[in-house]
């Protein structure tokens, strides 16, 4: 009787230059049933992560030769890798600016592993979720039926199966969490998504993340559709509530 083959371990990728950390993280990563690679700073990891991508990269900010920031910035013009970034507990603005590079979530230090281990799962979740609605609909859409899947609100074209956006025609490369939140306010145009219900939206129950994630999130998506259209004023703040989509 032939053994069945093991299915393919997701791999993690760890870029800090604390080498305790890269070990003991890697160590219990491996221990959750995740393959790892580990880079000691941002310019070697750059290269690797682009040449040779992993499932999902953990970044700390501050490394020689190429800080997180700069990794996150050069990662971005050509990938939508998932990344999670590590800062220092005591440095907020960290945490909102690397959101706004594009970061899917961040982790203060000291953190735990079980944390740690928890907010992977999560994207990695919702990664695999688009990557499984692509590949049916490529498979299995027929020209009568596609285009049921594909939601227009004005100016703005998105195709949740295939994770693709288009502002005018012109294509917007979003993350996973950037495109759930707009997923959730484009879904029901004129209707405030209060902060708490784009959490639910993005992240799942066992990931704690507070307001100004969210707040982040939201500038980052401004900023990229501001590229495509640099008049484009769709999301809505009402100050106190929360976002709303306007597809006017």
């Amino acid at each position: 009787m032939e053994a069945t083959p093991a299915s393919p371990l997701q791999t993690i990728a760890l870029v800090d230059d604390d080498r305790n950390i890269l070990t003991s993280v890697s160590i219990g990563l491996q221990a959750e049933g995740f393959a790892t690679r580990v880079y000691s700073d941002g310019e070697t990891a750059l290269k690797a992560l682009l040449e040779n991508p992993p499932d999902l990269a953990v970044c700390d900010i501050k490394m020689p030769r190429m800080d997180g920031f700069e990794l996150l910035r050069q990662l971005r013009a050509k990938s939508a890798l998932p990344v999670i970034f590590l800062t220092s507990k005591d440095e907020e603005t960290d945490e909102a600016l690397g959101l706004s590079l594009g970061a899917d979530d961040y982790i203060t230090k000291p953190f735990s592993q079980r944390l740690l281990v928890a907010r992977i799962r999560a994207i990695l979740r919702r990664t695999e979720l688009v990557k499984a609605e692509a590949a049916q609909t490529d498979g299995e859409a027929t020209p009568e039926a596609q285009p049921s899947t594909v939601i227009i609100r004005g100016p703005l074209e998105m195709d949740p199966a295939r994770h693709r956006v288009t502002w005018r025609g012109e294509p917007v490369s979003l993350t996973v969490t950037e495109f759930l939140i707009l997923e959730a306010l484009a879904t029901r145009p004129g209707v405030i998504k209060s902060r708490n219900q784009l959490m639910d939206a993005a992240y799942s129950d066992d990931v704690f993340v507070d307001d100004r994630t969210i707040d982040s999130h939201i500038k980052r998506l401004r900023r990229k559709f501001r590229v495509a259209d640099p008049e484009f004023a769709a999301i809505d703040t009402l100050y106190g509530a929360g976002y709303s989509f306007s597809d006017g």
